[in-house]
């Protein structure tokens, strides 16, 4: 299979190397020194299965690549103005396009620029960072990814999601083909927003929050906006959503950051619109009120393009 990946940082990095690895022509799209290291020495990749290089061809021209049966979109999603279009020389009608992006409506650029290929939303489960130049770090027992096609675009998008999780299975990458992929999508949106929100506009830690009865209430209230919001939405979501993410929260005490705090505090841009502004958007798309994620949003705004 040809892939390209745009974006190749970590969580790019990490799933372009692993189907590079398993044997299939992969173009990692890259810029600056990552891209010269990646050109010079290879990828390198530090796993919990065991460090090794991939070699694998790498540009900062996506135009060179050439049309491709899978382009794996990772950018993070304020880059989607300037990355989006820039893939299209890579984009046939035959190409599956998957979005790991965060978010519940990343993918819809995609839909708009490629209405004849088959967007692909999904999910990736990873902990994942750039070690340096050339260098993507996985940690933790977690990979996966979770994808299907969007509701309403017919069987042969759906028996592409299947394809592309069976070439990600055979390079040693968990995947799942979801027959309502909307589903998995706001699950982790549920999880991620609020962790991301909250502690943002705290500028502090989970782990610091949760035992706080006053900010335990605002993190239940905030995922319980969520829970309400999609399922006005028409999604489906499991009935113990709001009580399982909690206990989640707090069995994994320390363990868990969000990168849109660590963004905020080095001054860097934030996925804001692609997390509690969604809320706000699916809340008044569906006519539900989100009081907290309001705030948050518009708390958050100001800095969102980043301070320095």
């Amino acid at each position: 299979m040809k892939v390209a990946v745009m974006g190749a940082g970590s969580i790019g990095g990490y799933f372009g190397g692993m189907l590079a690895r398993g044997g299939h022509d992969v173009t990692l799209i890259a810029r600056g020194e990552h891209l010269d290291a990646i050109r010079r020495n290879g990828l390198i990749m530090h796993t919990q299965a065991g460090e090794f290089t991939v070699p694998c061809a790498a540009t900062d021209q996506p135009a060179q690549v050439g049309t491709v049966d899978l382009a794996l979109l990772t950018t993070k999603t304020y880059h989607n103005a300037a990355a989006v279009p820039q893939m299209a020389p890579m984009i046939g009608s035959d190409t599956a396009i998957l979005c790991l992006q965060n978010g519940i409506d990343s993918y819809l650029p995609l839909v708009d620029a490629f209405p004849e290929s088959a967007v692909l939303p999904g999910a990736a489960y990873i902990e994942a960072g750039r070690s340096g130049p050339g260098a993507v770090t996985q940690a933790g027992d977690i990979v996966r990814i979770v994808t299907g096609s969007i509701r309403g675009s017919g069987p042969s998008h759906q028996a592409r999601a299947e394809v592309v999780c069976a070439a990600f299975r055979d390079a040693g990458v968990p995947a799942e083909a979801s027959e309502d992929i909307a589903v998995t999508l706001w699950t982790k949106f549920l999880f991620i927003t609020t962790m991301a929100g909250t502690t943002s506009l705290a500028r502090e830690y989970l782990r610091d929050l949760l035992p706080r009865p006053e900010w335990h209430k605002i993190i239940v209230g905030c995922m319980s906006e969520i829970e309400r919001a999609g399922r006005a939405s028409g999604v489906e979501l499991a009935p113990t959503i709001v009580a399982d993410t909690l206990a989640y929260m707090q069995s994994a005490k320390g363990a868990m950051s969000a990168s849109m705090h660590a963004d905020l505090l080095a001054g860097r841009p934030m996925e804001l619109e692609a997390l509690n502004g969604a809320v706000v958007r699916a809340g008044e798309s569906a006519g539900v009120p989100t009081p907290i994620n309001d705030v948050i949003y518009a708390a958050l705004k100001p800095f969102s393009a980043g301070t320095t």
